[in-house]
């Protein structure tokens, strides 16, 4: 009945049976066949037909509506099949790593055959429960991952900027001159711009640009020194509670003499804690990616010159969901780091 329902309603619309035919590509007699049956088992009349015209009877009126909203329904229907029928891959990332989760997913929705990725916006703590529920197929996160992830397409962002309250000492040039505030330059970030082909020792990937010139960052003056470490003698610092042995954090917090404050398990919501900075809670180290996108009025940021500190992430999964589709994501990240 779908066919005669399909039918009725492009008559209805053309008020021809020729043209209707034309465009549903059947013959005239067919069409006329099919409203024919139709009314036959509706047990109505749909149109008042002669040589010169067709018109809609006043049950075919009554019924035109209901014929559209059964179309829409089978049209809707067949759609969602059709995602449906299509890998879906759950994608839970850090902000950090929105840019770059983005990519991804434009990546691959042009693939062939094309993979649909799901983002989730998650920090380490939701993304690894999301993992553990099956909610998320796959997550970036720091790295270490637990133990029962594997982990693959690895890369690095530099830690050496140092977000502080627009107006604090550390934020002012020698001289006492206020901070000028320059125009950003180019992102040449992973996530936000197109790196260069920059490796570690181990051939990880790294995100480049680790000593860019300061007059390339938003709310850093260009002529300002670093920050020692000894400068922040007394001062509150904000850390992660979670500091892995041998990673960024915890070298860091060795590194820094200052009052160390505990602000969340994991850091993932820079925004967040930047907000904590400007309100004067403390002074808050970030990587030089955070630096470059997130621009604000009333937080500076300054180099920071506590050694060569670098945050790893990685896409994270569970051992026994390993399929094509979430290789074909693993390897869309890799790509994504070195291409645009």
């Amino acid at each position: 009945m779908l066919r005669e329902i399909r039918c009725f309603a492009r008559v209805a619309e053309r008020l021809s049976f020729s043209r209707a035919a034309a465009d549903l590509g059947l013959s005239q007699p067919a069409m006329s066949q099919a409203v024919t049956r139709l009314e036959k088992a509706l047990a109505v009349r749909l149109f008042e037909r002669n040589a010169r015209e067709v018109r809609l009877t006043p049950a075919g009126k009554g019924l035109l509506e209901h014929a559209r909203q059964v179309l829409d329904s089978v049209h809707a229907l067949e759609s969602e099949a059709a995602r449906l029928a299509r890998p879906i891959i759950h994608l839970a990332y850090p902000s950090l790593a929105g840019p770059l989760a983005a990519r991804i997913a434009r990546r691959l929705a042009n693939a062939h055959p094309p993979v649909v990725v799901e983002l989730h916006n998650a920090g380490r703590g939701a993304a690894i429960a999301a993992l553990d529920s099956g909610e998320a197929s796959v997550a970036i996160m720091a790295i270490p991952a637990p133990a029962r992830f594997v982990t693959g397409a690895r890369f690095h962002v530099a830690l050496d900027r140092l977000a502080v309250p627009a107006g604090d000492r550390l934020a002012q040039p020698s001289g006492g001159r206020p901070p000028r505030v320059p125009v950003a330059g180019g992102h040449p970030s992973m996530p936000g711009g197109r790196p260069a082909r920059t490796s570690t020792p181990s051939g990880r990937p790294s995100v480049p640009g680790l000593r860019p010139p300061r007059s390339s960052l938003p709310g850093a003056d260009p002529v300002a020194e670093g920050v020692r470490p000894e400068q922040l003698a007394g001062r509150d610092i904000l850390l992660p509670r979670n500091r892995p042995p041998g990673g960024a954090w915890a070298k860091l917090a060795e590194r820094l003499p200052g009052r160390h404050r505990a602000i969340a398990e994991d850091l993932d919501d820079f925004t967040g804690a930047l907000d904590l900075v400007a309100a004067g809670a403390g002074l808050l180290p970030i990587p030089q990616l955070v630096a470059r996108t997130l621009r604000r009025d009333d937080v500076h940021y300054v180099p920071l010159e506590a050694g060569e500190l670098r945050l790893t992430y990685g896409v994270a999964w569970l051992r026994d969901q390993v399929t094509p589709d979430l290789l074909a994501l693993v390897k869309a990240v890799q790509d994504s780091l070195w291409t645009r």
